[in-house]
């Protein structure tokens, strides 16, 4: 459009003053700025961009690959530039795809990383056509719907800080936290305990050697630990995400062991997952799906059912008091996971003492709960 402004006014002033020269330049300035944009539209017209994802899901920080062809109209494109969202800057297409000497397509390879979970809408890639001389700009939109990305939480080991050196805190039963997993043996038996009943004794394993061994009743309750994520909090958005994480980590862990159930903010049914993991993927959406805030609905606790296995609690950020169906809910010892980055200078305090952590896990920490600790008496050992 200034092209064309100028060459009117060019005319103009060669008529004004009797200027021959003048009107040629302007003349030959108004033919461009009408015929370049033109130009570019009659080539912009038959080019189109389209969008395939090799997968539809990634987990947080790993790359997703995605290809984009282009595909220019039978007047070539003088100049291009390809824009999308999975691209950190606009991709040049001005030699790829001219009318001499360049292909009728192309195709770019994009890597994109997600460090957030939830599901990501990617609107179509966008074909910016132009001239040499960027006297004309078209943009061109894909046809295509946008596409979905569903980014999962990320998952780490879980790293039990547990050592012969230190101080184990047990259960009010006098269980270490590493008998908390003791029901998820496959096997369904657990170490001989002085005074269990002879009918409960596994003969056979002691018949091939293996030591004595006591079979694990399965009767009043599922013996499966049982993971609860609680979104509930005012804090910033990574407490939550640290705290899914942490609920993935240790569903995924658990699972692997021999099997586990996972209970999602507001959900009124838990979610079973065997070792098979047939049920993971699944389980592993809906994680990546949980919303937090003060708004959010607690976890209903009292649709778990009985249950004998231990309970993971995983909040997003330190509670006042824990419900008191959490200690109604299981015989085992239940363990509450918080984000580091929530809890204050001292760690966790519980009766007007500071707890040990007991396990850590994608940037939380874990203690148990309902448990003595000698940790003073081991001081004053030591001391004296």
């Amino acid at each position: 459009m200034e092209v064309t402004l100028a060459g009117i006014a060019l005319i103009l002033v060669a008529f004004t003053f009797d200027a021959g020269p003048l009107f040629v330049c302007g003349a030959g300035l108004t033919a461009i700025g009408v015929a370049t944009p033109a130009w570019i539209w009659l080539t912009a017209r038959g080019a189109r961009a389209e969008r395939a994802l090799h997968a539809e899901r990634v987990v947080e920080g790993q790359p997703l690959e995605a290809r984009i062809d282009v595909r220019r109209g039978p007047l070539g494109l003088p100049g291009a530039q390809l824009h999308d969202p999975l691209a950190q800057a606009e991709v040049s297409l001005a030699r790829g795809l001219a009318l001499v000497g360049g292909a009728r397509c192309a195709s770019v390879r994009v890597i994109a990383r997600f460090e957030r979970r939830g599901e990501q809408h990617l609107p179509p890639p966008r074909l910016i056509a132009r001239d040499p001389l960027e006297l004309a700009r078209i943009v061109r939109t894909s046809e295509a719907p946008s596409q979905r990305v569903l980014v999962l939480p990320r998952t780490e080991p879980v790293s039990w800080l547990l050592s012969s050196g230190a101080v184990r805190p047990r259960s009010q039963e006098g269980d270490a936290p590493s008998d908390l997993l003791a029901a998820v043996n496959l096997d369904g038996l657990r170490p001989y305990r002085p005074g269990t009943p002879a009918s409960r004794i596994h003969w056979s394993a002691l018949a091939r050697g293996a030591g004595l061994l006591e079979r694990r009743l399965q009767a009043d309750g599922d013996a499966r630990p049982l993971v609860v994520l609680d979104g509930r909090g005012v804090g910033p958005v990574e407490l939550l995400d640290a705290a899914v994480r942490a609920a993935a980590s240790l569903a995924l862990e658990l699972a692997r062991a021999g099997g586990c159930t996972l209970l999602l903010p507001g959900q009124r049914r838990v979610i079973g997952i065997d070792s098979d993991l047939l049920a993971w993927p699944a389980a592993h959406a809906r994680l990546a799906l949980v919303k937090g805030g003060p708004d959010t609905r607690a976890p209903a606790l009292s649709q778990a059912g009985a249950r004998r296995g231990p309970v993971f609690y995983v909040a997003a950020q330190p509670l006042e008091r824990l419900p008191a169906l959490l200690a109604r809910l299981t015989r085992a010892p239940g363990m509450l996971v918080l984000p580091t980055a929530s809890l204050s200078a001292g760690g966790l305090r519980g009766a007007g003492v500071a707890l040990a952590p007991v396990l850590e896990v994608t940037g939380c920490r874990g203690f148990l709960l309902g448990a003595r600790r000698r940790a003073g008496a081991h001081e004053a050992r030591s001391a004296a």
